[in-house]
Order: structure tokens, then C-alpha cells, then sequence
């Protein structure tokens, strides 16, 4: 993904965080990755789980792109305010809730992308003492900085585009 604008710092912190994160791809690589897992998958595999309790693709690329527009929501509080304070979320609960299997996959990832890059854009120009900028996660897992959120951006995208790869091929 080319980041508008150059973003050159963005982009060397997104290759150490990536780093950080078990050599996960950087976050601006996810959205060509991900439209590229499906582009020629049929929506029948899809829509198909490999297993009773686990998502079929379909899931995970909806789950990708929900989870994105939290990231981009968070992100922007703590840029916005002082240490907000964010609900948990409930993964599981938005698959069934939200019909994930109802939806389009190819629809999902185009909405992930148009998010994926509002986020970037976000992140790119930030000045450095924003980077530690943090807002609290009403869960175990308590403060988290613009930083930390960009690493667990890298590991989450990570996680399920492994977890897509498996689906695809039938594999939980």
C-alpha cells in the first residue's frame, strides 16, 4: 500500500513494530494481502467453516475490518483526549450479532482498506511525544499507547491472516 504523502516515517515505524511483533507484515501491507487471499475464493468457501467452532472467511475478514474501525476509533480519542477509557470488545459475540456469514467478503475487505488507510493517514504525520499518547482498555488489558496499539495492529493482522490461510484450505 503507498502511503499518500510520502509517510517515509510511518513506514520505518511500521517495519520495527513489525519486527517487534514475531515478524509480522506491517500494518500498510494487510489490505493487499488480505484482497489478495480471496480475490478468486467462491463465496460458497467463503461462507464455509472448517470447523463448528471456528470462523469461516468470510468471519475473519469481516472481524478484520470491525476491528479496524476500532483501532481507528481509539486511535483518534487518544489523540483527542486524555486518556480515554475504552469498553471491551467481544469478537465472538460480533460474528454472531452482526451476521459476519451474511456478508460480502469482497465488500468487507474494501471497507477494511478504505479504514486501513484513514489509520495510516492518521498515524503518519504525528509528532513524536504522541506516539505515547495512551487511553485505557476496560479489560486485562489496561493502558496502551498510540505505539502499542500500532504493534497490536501488526500482531492482530498477523493472527488472522494465518487464521484466514487455514480457513481456506479447510483447516481451523
Amino acid at each position: 500500500m503507498h502511503l499518500p504523502g510520502g509517510g517515509r516515517r510511518l513506514q520505518v515505524r511500521c517495519h520495527r513494530v513489525a519486527r517487534c511483533a514475531k515478524n509480522a507484515s506491517p500494518p500498510y501491507a494487510t489490505p493487499a494481502e488480505l484482497a489478495a487471499a480471496i480475490t478468486t475464493t467462491p463465496a460458497t468457501t467463503l461462507a464455509r467453516r472448517p470447523a463448528a467452532d471456528a470462523w469461516a472467511p468470510v468471519e475473519v475478514v469481516c472481524h478484520l475490518r470491525d476491528l479496524e474501525e476500532s483501532f481507528h476509533d481509539r486511535l483518534t480519542a487518544i489523540l483527542a483526549t486524555d486518556e480515554p477509557r475504552f469498553a471491551t470488545t467481544n469478537p465472538n459475540r460480533w460474528a454472531e450479532d452482526r451476521q459476519y456469514l451474511r456478508h460480502d467478503a469482497h465488500d468487507a475487505v474494501r471497507a477494511f482498506v478504505r479504514r486501513r488507510t484513514e489509520t495510516l493517514m492518521l498515524l503518519r504525520g504525528l509528532a513524536a511525544d504522541a506516539w505515547s499518547r495512551a487511553g485505557w482498555q476496560l479489560d486485562s488489558r489496561g493502558r496502551r499507547t498510540v505505539d502499542e496499539f500500532l504493534t497490536l495492529m501488526a500482531w492482530h493482522d498477523e493472527n488472522h491472516l494465518a487464521q484466514l490461510a487455514r480457513a481456506l484450505v479447510g483447516r481451523a
